[in-house]
């Protein structure tokens, strides 16, 4: 059989969350930097393939069926997303790890993502990436972070929990499939359908709106912007940390740890109490 079970791969995560609690700090961040780094770098290529495309709503496909590359190389490449870690609330459940255990490698994670995410933001901006299609993808990465930014708290929690239902989904069948290819054809549709619905990750944003941030700074890519008629005022760093990364963060763990993690523990793990 070429696939595991759900049942299965319920019962294969406690091995893997308790590896990942107990991994040494200083490897888990590193980890969690590549992680961060491989989702800014499918962030970077989803936009840049969407803007090649004269029709948005065709680019904007394109660029989902492109943006899970960067959920591949996270989990075939070896390393530790915030996110896809939500999951841990599983073998927490099975009191195969503790609390602080959990939450000290979702401290450590969320950290090395974020810089992860900015190291790949700083890169295409001041690398000149935007200025690729005559400034065109610095307007689309302006304007996407400032969308992002200006987003009522209510909304970024529930398109956060929408989210990380569907990352979490995703990182869930890849660990059903036994080899390379089961694993990216079972994580690609759940995250392309994240981001073409336009839901909201707590990583993927922090690349987003940091490069957003970064291009306000280039004085070339903000009058692009301002000349395509991107309102930039919401796209400040208040709203990105707490407007935006806060609610997007809170609903991630939701989506992740309870609607998938809690689910999948109750189904398939919790021992029925006896009479």
């Amino acid at each position: 059989m070429n696939l595991f079970s759900p049942a299965e791969v319920a019962k294969n995560y406690i091995a893997t969350g308790k590896a990942k609690v107990n991994t040494p700090i200083p490897k888990m961040l590193l980890l969690a930097v590549l992680a961060g780094a491989f989702i800014a770098v499918g962030g970077v290529a989803s936009t840049t393939a969407a803007v090649s495309i004269a029709s948005p709503s065709a680019g904007k496909l394109v660029g989902a069926c492109v943006f899970p590359g960067g959920l591949a190389m996270v989990l075939l490449a070896g390393s530790e997303l915030f996110t896809g870690n939500c999951l841990l609330s599983i073998p927490l459940l099975e009191r195969e790890i503790t609390w602080g255990g959990m939450l000290k490698n979702w401290l450590f994670v969320y950290l090395g993502n974020f810089i992860g995410g900015m190291l790949v933001a700083a890169g295409a901006v001041f690398g000149h990436q935007l200025s690729l299609f005559g400034n065109g993808m610095a307007v689309s990465v302006i304007s996407t972070a400032a969308a992002k930014c200006a987003l009522s708290f209510g909304d970024a929690f529930i398109r956060g929990v929408l989210c990380n239902f569907l990352v979490c989904i995703a990182v869930w069948i890849s660990f059903a499939a036994k080899d390379v290819i089961g694993k990216i054809a079972g994580l690609f549709f759940p995250i392309m359908m994240f981001v073409l619905c336009g839901f909201e990750h707590s990583v993927a944003n922090m690349y987003y709106i940091s490069a957003g941030l970064f291009a306000k700074l280039v004085p070339a890519y903000a009058e692009a912007a301002s000349s395509a008629g991107v309102d930039m005022s919401a796209l400040t760093v208040g709203r990105f940390l707490a407007g935006n990364l806060l609610p997007v963060t809170l609903g991630n763990i939701v989506g992740g740890a309870i609607c998938v993690g809690c689910v999948y523990w109750y189904v398939y793990l919790r021992k029925p109490k006896k009479a």
